[in-house]
């Protein structure tokens, strides 16, 4: 079958990362669907990825939820690849964990269930380097796809993490089982940076959006591996297309990046900003203090003074992945953002 000919769903499509992943196959030449929540946001959706590539005006999208198995069948019949990139990424943690969990880890077995149903060849999933590097007494100094994040570890986790560790284990626990023949490849992004194509982006890009709008007066001792979008897309498609990929985990990251290289970077590559950029540090110990109070602290709780840091060297080896530099991506980001007046 030609590419032209074959047809590939990207779930979740009005999201950061799922944007990129229909452009980078739209480029390819791929028939592509995509679901969405609602049908109501797909002429928005289309003619936004339209600015970038006029092929997706001809999309199809199909209404699919993570919590409902309504809609699945539709969407995945007819289609030899599915990208599941659809989970729930909150600006806030849930009181209750489950509200996280729950529709990760449903969703994710929705999605295959029906791709089994429709003979659909291969999956290709969205995890995170949440599924590698958390729940760790003491953590490696150098994670690989062989590391798994122990979810039932709350001290160094969030619902989020945890979401995304049991997530991925309920996928290849169904493949391995009940979902035998279907194929599964998953990629493991660290931090995602790198452009936004409007104002509707990612909590991902919160790091940027914090450290340029002036409402952090001093840098927590935080630190993340960033990984570019882009590069997340090609991942993807590479996990897709490389037969050795069946049955492989694949992180995508590049560097590390502590919020005062990021700030560093930003207060200087972008002069008008340098004054809401901070240049302080706050201590650690106030961190818990705060979080009392501003709920979003709660995430950040298991990070601070961490330096949690992923090997890219198999997607590198396997699938031919080169990863932009984090400055590259932070640059990219931090002018998109600006462009689209966020910031």
């Amino acid at each position: 079958m030609s590419i032209a000919d074959t047809t590939v769903l990207v779930t979740g499509a009005s999201g950061y990362i799922a944007q990129q992943v229909i452009l980078a196959l739209l480029a390819k030449g791929y028939k592509v669907r995509g679901t969405v929540r609602s049908l109501d946001k797909g002429p928005a959706l289309k003619e936004l990825l339209a600015t970038e590539d006029p092929r997706a005006n001809e999309i199809e999208l199909f209404a699919a939820d993570l919590t409902s198995d309504a809609g699945w069948d539709e969407a995945t019949a007819g289609c030899t690849y599915v990208h599941h990139v659809a989970s729930p990424i909150p600006a806030e943690l849930p009181k209750d964990p489950n509200d996280l969990i729950d529709p990760a880890r449903d969703g994710a077995l929705r999605a295959l269930r029906a791709a089994k149903k429709a003979g659909v060849k291969r999956v290709v999933l969205t995890s995170s380097v949440a599924a590698v590097g958390y729940g760790y007494k003491r953590l490696p100094l150098l994670l690989t796809e062989e590391n798994w994040s122990d979810p039932d570890y709350l001290k160094d986790n969030t619902a989020y993490t945890r979401s995304k560790a049991i997530a991925e284990k309920a996928a290849w626990e169904y493949v391995n089982g009940e979902g035998a023949g279907l194929e599964l490849a998953t990629v493991n992004p660290s931090a995602v940076l790198g452009p936004v194509l409007s104002g509707d982006f990612s909590a991902s890009l919160e790091i940027l959006t914090l450290l340029m709008n002036g409402s952090l007066p001093a840098t927590p001792k935080l630190g993340y591996q960033i990984v570019d979008v882009r590069d997340v897309a090609a991942t993807h498609v590479a996990a897709m297309e490389t037969p050795e990929a069946a049955g492989e985990r694949f992180v995508a990251g590049s560097d590390f990046q502590w919020f005062q290289d990021i700030a560093t970077t930003l207060r200087e590559e972008y002069p008008d900003y340098a004054k809401k950029v901070p240049r302080r540090s706050l201590p650690s110990f106030l961190i818990p203090l705060l979080a009392i109070f501003n709920p979003v602290l709660k995430q950040i709780l298991p990070e601070l003074d961490k330096k949690r840091v992923a090997s890219n060297e198999k997607a590198q080896r396997m699938l031919g992945i080169t990863f932009r530099p984090a400055v590259e991506s932070i640059k990219a980001g931090a002018e998109s953002l600006i462009a689209h007046k966020v910031v």
